[in-house]
């Protein structure tokens, strides 16, 4: 009875929520405009040129990371794919430290890292002038929304620039830290702009940074030891790069993605044959052989 309730009241919104459909895209559409007016009018576009460019690969080579490398040792895995891999691609990595940003760039091929940006976001990095024109310089920022609002209606028109002029993206699709080091909540943006321009995704996975300085913390830090401070060990694992999905597939996309997270950046298992994975399995000994039990006298 109250099902039938429900059906009817349905069926008699149903003529009015077709007659808001034009009303409510437009809507979209002046939200998406709205935030691309914003983003272009943060985004600090200067970041990019040739002078900031040098100065950047000075800081981050003589100054930042010599201060990075007292506190961390920092091992890369799977850097080969740099040998046929073809700009502009995204990078898509978990996050649990501001160490993370700088761990990447370190981790590129110099050329590579002079091509690439990183999205930002807007309401933590781009709050202040003196803030956003810090981390632009420093690690060649762009700014984003944490929650992806008004994806696909203009939001990302400065980004869309970037990938036209052969530009790669780093991507933090969890859109904030982790508190506890495990994988969080993982948004689809990265993959409906990869869609949008037919480039791929490559999974990264960094280990190691929330350790060293996990949420909450200003500065990195040694590890305590007996007689001496130790460096933390960092990971950064290159993944496989990921095929352009459509973007209704983009939830598709993201799992690949949050599968290699979860393996921690390892290959998956082989997957065997039928006839392998009966050889796998070993036979079933012999039952085991039990003596009698003693004869009790009462």
């Amino acid at each position: 009875m109250r099902d039938g309730k429900v059906n009817r009241a349905i069926r008699e919104r149903v003529p009015e929520l077709r007659e808001r459909v034009p009303e409510l895209t437009d809507g979209l559409k002046s939200r998406g405009s709205e935030l691309a007016r914003q983003y272009a009018k943060m985004d600090v576009s200067w970041a990019r040129c040739s002078y900031a460019k040098a100065a950047r690969a000075a800081l981050l080579g003589l100054g930042l990371g010599p201060m990075i490398d007292y506190y961390v040792r920092t091992r890369v895995v799977g850097d080969e794919l740099f040998d046929e891999l073809a700009h502009p691609v995204i990078f898509v990595a978990n996050h649990s430290s501001h160490l993370d940003t700088p761990t990447i760039l370190r981790a590129l091929p110099r050329k590579w890292r002079s091509r690439t940006a990183v999205t930002a976001a807007a309401d933590y990095f781009y709050n202040t002038r003196w803030k956003a024109n810090g981390v632009a310089l420093l690690f060649n920022t762009v700014p984003l929304g944490r929650n992806g609002g008004g994806l696909g209606s203009g939001a990302t028109d400065h980004v869309d620039r970037l990938i036209d002029e052969g530009w790669n993206l780093v991507m933090f699709p969890e859109g904030t830290r982790s508190r506890d080091g495990q994988i969080g909540k993982v948004r689809s943006g990265a993959a409906v702009i990869a869609a949008q321009h037919g480039i791929d995704i490559v999974p990264l996975y960094i280990s190691g940074t929330h350790e060293a300085m996990p949420p909450g913390q200003n500065w990195p830090q040694r590890k305590p030891g007996r007689f001496f401070s130790r460096r933390h060990e960092v990971e950064v694992r290159f993944g496989d790069p990921i095929r352009p999905h459509a973007v209704e597939d983009r939830g598709h996309v993201m799992d690949e993605v949050r599968a290699f997270w979860d393996r921690k950046g390892l290959a998956p298992p082989p997957v065997l044959e039928p006839e392998e994975q009966r050889k796998a399995v070993p036979a079933p000994g012999p039952a085991p052989e039990f003596a009698p039990a003693p004869e009790v006298v009462l």
